[in-house]
């Protein structure tokens, strides 16, 4: 099935005459033949024909994309987001071809150019919908009606660049579970490395436990790691995160050597950083104790800012009357942690040219929980929950008691309805940073390698051609794409509405092998983005519709936006554009409901002592499976400009 419509050129307006007599000028007519005295044109045939015949030859070597509808029925599923992956890096770089679609003349494409539109549904487009029978397989791309050629034959669609540029609307499936769907944007710039570049990995990952590396800040978060987390993070790190109200801290920036710090004396090594080992039950129990010496350092009880309701002493291990004479407050439990976490300034008036003391590390399991109880942001962290995988990888955390049964071969948390104990999570956290030193990098881990899109392609030759690292890429994206998913392109632009991510990418196309954009103007109209909840917060609501005249604007705006940018793109382009998934909201108010009364079960509470409206059923748990299902849908579309 080829995926090709005219040679993808832009569209063309329909009053556009048909045949039309032009005047010739003298540098027109100098290409084509010359003029006699008479005034008559002398074409040149044979030139003509030469150049006929390089344009026949040209148009025989076009690339484009021809879907392999066999290989697609053979499968059980729809086309994968890592699949869009694998086909942009077997483009542009040297990755393995798929199996699913051919590409005629793969090493002429110059550049991949890629959108992600959340909201270009089947509906939007005017596309026969995704067929329900079982005799059908609903993974075959589906055929796109051309525009209609008079007003009479019908209202054109939303966008008809889509249906002006593409012949075919491929189906795609969103990664995630039966119970929820995983992230779109990860799944795309992230991926399983090669088996070439695996054994390159193990053999590093040897020679660096036979080195014995004994520094515990190899396992430093990344600025990456923390966006990704939701750590609260140092606005000198990056301004990612907005602190909430007043009451939230930072420790100091680490202070950087200078040229007039000297270096060690012989003999003497570089001073080491502190490392402290910290639990927070509920925000009312703070616990630290020093990772070296597993001496205790801070252990404290905290009054509540407000009245407490329940005391969830199953999880918290705190009672009524044990922080019934606690006049400790939070601000004073900050001055203490901000004094231990904040490295003592250096003397001014010393003459000693040693180096400054560092910033100390802060260790715990799922670090940026207690980080937001105490409302303390600081920059060095180890995270047990990141630095140990879940046996089912990503996204997925493993639990501190798991590991430290797996790994330590000790149990924790078995106190029942006791609750956990602070120290004893602490503790636990030291003995698995302990274990992961004396054991190595590869210790705790089970899932495949994974890289970025661009550590891919820094590694890869170009298939036009171009020496290994000769791939330029760029993300222009919504908020700040340069420590998140551009962390590593070339170019990372950070916008705030889609007019800015349009003149983001008509800048970076001319100079980058592969360019990613996302336009959300559609999505955020028809209410499919919305903030993070926390867990205890109620469902949202259902919003309110856009209305017609809205709608009509916005698909205007990206229908033009679109023909921009496709003018703009030089020829042999190969642009990608895909959706990722299809309404999200009725499975996230269903993974709300199910969230909460996991809450109220890990309370205390019976499914007989909840309210209706928190109760939740089988046909609950149906309804979410089916909605998560219609979630992950989307569509692909192929095309190489001529």
């Amino acid at each position: 099935m080829a995926v090709k419509r005219l040679n993808m050129s832009s569209p063309t307006p329909d009053n556009s005459p048909k045949h039309k007599k032009t005047k010739t000028d003298s540098s027109m007519t100098s290409k084509a033949g010359s003029v006699d005295s008479d005034g008559w044109t002398k074409v040149e045939k044979r030139k003509q024909k030469k150049v006929k015949k390089a344009e026949l030859k040209l148009d025989s070597t076009q690339p484009r994309f021809m879907y392999n509808n066999a290989e697609i029925t053979r499968r059980n599923h729809a086309i994968g987001i890592d699949e869009i992956r694998q086909l942009v890096v077997h483009i542009i770089a040297d990755g393995p071809p798929p199996n699913w679609l051919r590409i005629e003349n793969a090493p002429l494409i110059q550049k991949v150019v890629v959108l992600l539109i959340p909201g270009l549904t089947s509906e939007v487009l005017s596309l026969p919908p995704i067929p329900t029978s079982a005799t059908v397989n609903p993974n075959i791309p589906l055929s796109i009606p051309l525009l209609p050629r008079t007003p009479d034959a019908g209202p054109p669609p939303n966008v008809p660049f889509i249906a002006a540029t593409f012949s075919h609307a491929c189906p795609t499936r969103a990664p995630g579970d039966q119970f929820r769907m995983h992230s779109v944007l990860g799944t795309f710039f992230q991926g399983p490395v090669s088996g070439e570049e695996r054994n390159k990995r193990a053999t590093m990952r040897l020679l660096s436990e036979k080195a014995n590396n004994q520094d515990p800040a190899q396992y430093l978060l990344t600025l990456e790691q923390m966006v990704e987390n939701e750590y609260p993070i140092p606005s000198y790190m990056a301004d990612v995160f907005e602190k909430p109200d007043d009451v939230w801290l930072e420790t100091p920036e680490p202070v950087k050597p200078g040229l007039l710090d000297g270096l060690p004396e012989k003999g003497k090594e570089l001073p080491k950083a502190k490392i402290y080992a910290i639990d927070c039950e509920m925000a009312s129990s703070i616990f630290i104790i020093d990772y070296y010496t597993e001496k205790v350092v801070y252990d404290q009880l905290v009054r509540p800012a407000k009245p407490v309701t329940d005391y969830l002493t199953r999880w918290s291990g705190i009672t009524p009357e044990a922080l019934a004479p606690v006049t400790t407050t939070l601000a004073q439990v900050q001055t203490h942690v901000m004094r231990l976490l904040s490295p003592p300034p250096k003397n001014p008036f010393s003459t000693s040219l040693s180096q400054p003391p560092p910033t100390p590390i802060l260790l715990g399991h799922s670090l940026e929980s207690d980080l937001k109880a105490l409302k303390i942001c600081h920059p060095r962290c180890i995270d047990t929950a990141l630095m140990y995988h879940h046996p089912r990888g990503r996204p997925l955390k493993p639990g501190l008691a798991w590991l430290t049964k797996k790994w330590c071969g000790r149990e924790i948390q078995t106190r029942g309805d006791g609750g956990h104990d602070p120290e004893e999570d602490a503790r636990a956290c030291v003995s698995l940073l302990q274990k992961k030193l004396e054991s190595g990098p590869g210790f705790g881990e089970f899932k495949t390698d994974m890289e970025s899109i661009f550590e891919r392609m820094a590694r890869s030759t170009r298939r036009a051609g171009g020496p290994v690292g000769s791939i330029r890429s760029a993300v222009v994206d919504h908020g700040n794409p340069s420590v998140m998913h551009g962390h590593k392109a070339t170019t990372a632009l950070g916008c705030t509405s889609d007019a800015e991510v349009l003149k983001g990418l008509l800048e970076v196309i001319p100079s980058h092998e592969f360019v990613f954009g996302r336009f959300m103007a559609l999505a955020d109209a028809m209410k499919w983005t919305t903030p993070k909840s926390s867990s205890d917060a109620p469902p949202p609501p259902p919003s309110e519709p856009p209305t017609p005249e809205t709608l009509k604007l916005i698909f205007e705006a990206l229908n033009t936006r679109l023909k921009t940018l496709h003018a703009a793109l030089p020829p042999r382009t190969a642009l990608v554009i895909f959706t990722g998934h299809s309404d999200p909201r009725r499975m996230a108010q269903l993974g709300a409901r199910k969230m909460a009364f996991d809450n109220a079960l890990r309370s205390g509470k019976t499914p007989d002592g909840m309210s209706p409206d928190l109760r939740w059923t089988s046909s609950d748990m149906r309804d979410l499976e089916g909605a998560v299902e219609l979630a992950k849908r989307g569509l692909l579309f192929l095309g190489i400009k001529g």
